[in-house]
């Protein structure tokens, strides 16, 4: 009996593996189906997260709410096949609109996708340790860089035959400030230092030195990494400082020495730190903060403190630390930890555009130029230039004559694609760098390099969709995007027909709908001064003429030649409309504040609300039509397709949707 439970629970365990291997998947199950087309669970459930804050928001989602979107996506992806069985996609302004945002976009995400997203997640890898790097540097001088190499190299070589790293970077370095030190430059960390240099460092263990020189724009370095460790961006501390003031003698510093010593004593005892610091540290700038320094990063400290902090846990105070600022003792009380990569994407892309990008791009443009064949016709370019003269770009000389010998000719050619010289002409002279400037070899060198980025990024755009399926989809949401923009230019806005007895047939039957709010026709005297308001407003109290004294004196842009008139507003439309409601017509105020300067206001009529007049109704009645006109061919176009395309949508699916 046993036995037969233990064989009957095998069964039952094998059946479940068998239905859960067997169940359809998501991109398996129609949730809507028309004309041979279908939209799975997946692909609503990818289109809903997109339009409704994420997968997880969704899943929360009440499913009224999803079968509200399903009947709306179920009409977009109709319109989308009525509109490709049209052939709506092959227009040529509906293909060149589509190709024009796929260049303009495109480039930046193909630069985005090769070049940046790769680099600064490599970058915030590497920025999550510090190294300590020595290194003996080689200056160009006068044997320029061949020269730096072979000395380099001799150095190299001695150091590999068991000479003494730091003892070689002392005798022969050529940076002076790190030599004395065995060519030690302290903590480095990624996006601090040049790339080249920053490369060969990342590749070495503590204590190895890379197998070659590396040159940077200073000259050769032979490279030695000391340390590698997990980087702290941020520590906090604070530190009870004994001064040593410039000219001290042994005896200061012997005196200063036994002082913090003391102070440190009382650390030991238990004495709290900041007390100590606000008692005897001679930092005036920290000591009423308990000696707090606030946040700070390698390198901000001279290097005696730095080191001596980062090496030192949260709540640990340091040994006494000698500066050229005298004696420290330092305590770390708060440590930042790395940030995540989205956290510092910003950073990182503001580190790599700085330090390697146009390096970067301009690698990534020679495997273009690999890649599509790219050649360009330097004798041309030498005949052209040498034939020239004074021409200018975009100069008339050249369209009469060099535009007769040269304007035919191939200059460039890449991909099987032939570019001329008048198109390159072309191409500069909607270039601000290239108007007017001489046609010199030296400006044709830099034209062809300018254009042949653009030309060579342009077609390996072309690339993207393959390659990039986000991209793809991007660019199939904006042709669909075109295409039911036409859409509804055909079977709406141009079918729209609205005349005068249909506006004025539906002001009549909605006249209570369009009325004015209680309204006040005024002018206003504005002035900057107080002084001027005051004695515009005496002349106003002896009997002057308001729209005299508006067309004289008024400082509102564009109101003098208007007598001050702002015509007819309604009550609560601004401060000074309020003002005029207070008066009665025929009367002005008394000068007041406002913004900028004073207003007098004139109250010239009250308007009561009440209906408006067909004509004072037209505009708002014309949009109330339209919007009518437009929803009933909206409903009309849909009901068209539902007729033409039998659309089933099956609801009871639904709950499939956004369950793990």
């Amino acid at each position: 009996m046993k036995v037969l439970k233990q064989y009957s629970l095998l069964i039952i365990l094998f059946l479940s593996v068998l239905l859960i291997s067997c169940s359809t998947s998501k991109k398996d199950i129609v949730l809507a189906e028309f004309d041979k087309q279908k939209i799975t669970v997946e692909e609503f459930e990818k289109v809903y997260s997109k339009n409704n804050g994420g997968y997880e928001v969704a899943k929360r989602d009440s499913l009224p709410k999803k079968k509200n979107f399903l009947d709306l996506y179920v009409n977009f992806r109709m319109k989308v096949h009525d509109a490709k069985r049209r052939e709506l996609d092959k227009l040529p302004d509906v293909v060149a609109e589509y190709n024009d945002y796929k260049q303009k976009i495109g480039v930046t995400y193909l630069l985005e996708k090769e070049l940046v997203e790769p680099n600064i997640k490599e970058l915030y890898e590497k920025r999550k340790e510090e190294l300590r790097v020595s290194h003996i540097m080689f200056r160009p001088d006068t044997a320029g860089f061949e020269g730096a190499y072979v000395r380099a190299l001799a150095i190299l070589d001695s150091i590999k035959k068991g000479a003494s790293f730091e003892e070689m970077a002392k005798a022969y370095s050529q940076d002076y400030y790190s030599a004395p030190y065995g060519g030690d430059i302290f903590y480095i960390t990624a996006g601090d230092i040049i790339p080249s240099f920053e490369q060969a460092c990342y590749k070495l263990k503590p204590g190895e030195v890379y197998p070659e020189p590396v040159r940077t724009q200073f000259g050769y370095h032979l490279i030695k990494v000391t340390d590698r460790r997990p980087r702290v961006p941020e520590i906090r501390a604070s530190h009870i400082l004994i001064e040593l003031k410039p000219g001290f003698t042994s005896e200061d510093s012997a005196k200063a020495l036994e002082k913090i010593l003391k102070i440190k004593e009382k650390i030991e005892l238990g004495e709290d730190f900041a007390e100590l610091a606000k008692e005897f540290s001679e930092d005036e700038g920290t000591k009423s903060l308990g000696g707090d320094l606030g946040f700070f990063s390698r390198r901000m400290m001279v290097q005696p403190f730095d080191e001596a902090a980062f090496n030192l846990e949260v709540g640990q105070v340091s040994d006494v630390v000698k500066t050229q600022f005298g004696y420290h003792l330092i305590k770390v009380t708060d440590k930042k930890q790395i940030k995540t990569f989205e956290e510092e994407k910003d950073l990182l892309k503001s580190i790599y555009q700085r330090i390697k990008y146009n390096e970067d791009k301009q690698r990534f443009l020679d495997s273009l130029k690999r890649a599509f064949n790219y050649e360009v016709n330097s004798e041309l370019i030498e005949q052209i230039a040498a034939k020239a003269d004074t021409i200018q770009v975009g100069g008339q000389y050249w369209v009469s004559n060099l535009k007769t010998e040269f304007g035919d000719s191939i200059i460039i050619t890449y991909a099987k694609q032939k570019i001329t010289v008048d198109t390159l002409m072309a191409r500069a002279e909607n270039l601000a760098e290239f108007i007017n400037r001489r046609i010199t070899k030296s400006t044709l060198d830099n034209m062809v390099s300018r254009i042949s980025e653009d030309l060579l990024l342009a077609e390996a755009v072309e690339y993207l969709p393959a390659k990039y399926p986000q991209f793809a989809e991007l660019m199939e949401e904006y042709k669909n995007g075109i295409l039911i923009f036409k859409l509804q230019e055909e079977e709406v806005w141009n079918k729209i027909q609205i005349d005068e007895e249909k506006l004025r047939s539906y002001w009549e039957e909605n006249k209570e709908k369009f009325q004015w709010p209680d309204r006040v026709e005024y002018a206003e005297i504005f002035v900057k001064s107080d002084s001027l308001a005051q004695e515009i407003y005496k002349m106003l109290k002896a009997g002057e003429e308001f729209d005299s004294l508006a067309a004289k004196y008024t400082e509102r842009p564009g109101f003098k030649e208007k007598y001050g008139y702002h015509g007819i507003k309604p009550v609560l439309d601004n401060a000074l409309s309020q003002k005029a409601n207070l008066l009665k017509e025929g009367e002005f105020s008394e000068p007041f504040k406002n913004t900028n300067g004073y207003s007098i206001v004139k109250l010239i009529k009250k308007h009561p609300a009440g209906l408006k007049t067909f004509e004072e109704a037209l505009p708002e009645v014309s949009g109330a039509v339209q919007e009518i006109e437009s929803k009933r061919l909206e409903n009309d176009y849909l009901e068209f397709l539902k007729s033409n395309y039998k659309p089933r949508i099956y609801y009871d699916k639904l709950s499939k949707a956004f369950v793990d």
